[in-house]
């Protein structure tokens, strides 16, 4: 079940703006995304829900019923808030409507529901930045450099004692290490854990969580090390969203760096998960 973060109610006569932002996993939700939610409710029952996310852009008439989906194009529609506040603005009560809740459509206060969509865009803007999931992790006890990237494994122990090994995919974005500052951030995170396993494309940035299937991947460190061997870590770092160090990735000088990894990732995970919590760096 995913959970709402910061709700948001905004009054409007006989319907209410709910603006919140969530949290997708992959494998747990239907994909891996993040973004604002915005739902209208009408006597305590959601109409309407606007799935403004990274990904997922889509809107469905009636989601605890008929749950009929739409989905935004991408391409033409620009940027999801701004086309679900402009859409809501044009076509609320017939969408009501078409929910199904016809009554509401036709008693609909114009005026107090204007204003209140002129709150909703605002707070949903903000919260689209402000309330997004990221991470900052360590950069990992042991560092491997692989030409404009380098991998950082520590073992990490969480609060909940779940942990193991992670793999920390780093690269230098900003300044000159011939100079005064780099700023090295983390493109890609691979939590080899004992009890929930997974992966973060951008956890600086976008945050895209991928929790692996233990039936069908019992060892996560072989996994990540076959779409090394394989050749994905190009894709998956466009994926990130660093297209940049992707195409300057050498590929040939990755893959002779991948048995190190290997052989320091084993070693690591055979002295265990540590007694003390690892904390991240920022959250």
């Amino acid at each position: 079940m995913v959970t709402p973060r910061g709700r948001v109610s905004v009054a409007a006569g006989n319907v209410t703006f709910i603006v919140q932002h969530e949290l997708w996993d992959g494998n747990i939700q239907d994909h891996s995304d993040q973004g604002v939610v915005i739902l209208v409710e009408v006597g305590g029952e959601t109409a309407l829900r606007f799935n403004c996310f990274d990904i997922e852009r889509s809107y469905v008439y009636a989601p605890d019923g008929r749950n009929t989906q739409y989905r935004m194009d991408h391409t033409v529609d620009g940027n999801p808030i701004g086309w679900s506040v402009r859409t809501m603005r044009r076509n609320l009560g017939t969408m009501l409507a078409a929910a199904g809740y016809a009554d509401a459509a036709g008693a609909l206060d114009a005026d107090a529901v204007a204003a209140a969509l002129d709150e909703v865009d605002s707070v949903a803007r903000v919260k689209f930045a402000a309330d997004r999931n990221t991470v900052k992790h360590n950069r990992g006890t042991d560092i491997i450099e692989a030409g404009n990237i380098r991998f950082g494994l520590e073992m990490r122990r969480q609060a909940s004692g779940d942990g193991g090994l992670a793999i920390h995919v780093l690269s230098d974005l900003a300044g000159n290490t011939g100079r005064v500052f780099t700023e090295e951030t983390e493109l890609l995170a691979f939590d080899c854990f004992r009890d929930d396993p997974h992966y973060h494309y951008g956890p600086r940035n976008k945050n895209h969580r991928i929790f692996w299937d233990k039936t069908l991947v019992p060892d996560p460190l072989g996994w990540c090390l076959d779409q090394f061997k394989s050749g994905k870590l190009k894709a998956m770092l466009e994926r990130a969203g660093y297209p940049g160090v992707a195409a300057d990735l050498d590929e040939d000088l990755v893959a002779s760096i991948i048995p190190q990894v290997e052989t320091r990732g084993r070693e690591m995970e055979s002295d265990g998960i540590p007694a003390e919590v690892t904390p991240n760096l920022v959250r």
